[in-house]
């Protein structure tokens, strides 16, 4: 079982930076892949990043390629997404999420995760 807090959220201008937090607990969150995905009002989630066990193998949307990072922590138990030059249309609630398949390859697909945490809020204005 892992549990997953995400933080780091808020309301930004255009161009700006935020980095979101997701603490895990569990005995297993440094031996599962984890991801980030993302849902604005009235649509269906969306893959943002995801991140293999050790960290040595990354994905991403193609809308955030090249402005957005993800990395881990396994020591602090944590995994993180660096959102750079963000836009209006990065406006969403942000969740991280973990795999159960330990030591397993990232997905890009949300059924694949069996862990979600509660979600951030990331408001990008013009």
């Amino acid at each position: 079982q892992v549990q997953l807090v995400e933080s780091g959220g808020g309301l930004v201008q255009a161009g700006a930076s935020l980095r979101l937090s997701c603490a895990g607990s569990g005995r297993t969150f440094s031996k599962v892949p984890l991801g980030w995905f993302r849902q604005a009002p009235g649509k269906d989630g969306d893959f943002v990043a995801a991140i293999n066990t050790i960290g040595t193998s990354t994905g991403y949307a193609d809308s955030v390629k090249g402005r957005f990072t993800i990395s881990r922590d396994n020591a602090k138990n944590t995994v993180y997404l660096q959102m750079n030059s963000l836009k209006p249309e990065d406006t969403a609630v942000y969740y991280c999420a973990a795999r159960s398949l330990m030591y397993g390859s990232w997905s890009r697909y949300g059924s694949d995760y069996a862990f979600w945490g509660q979600g951030t809020q990331v408001t990008v204005s013009s």
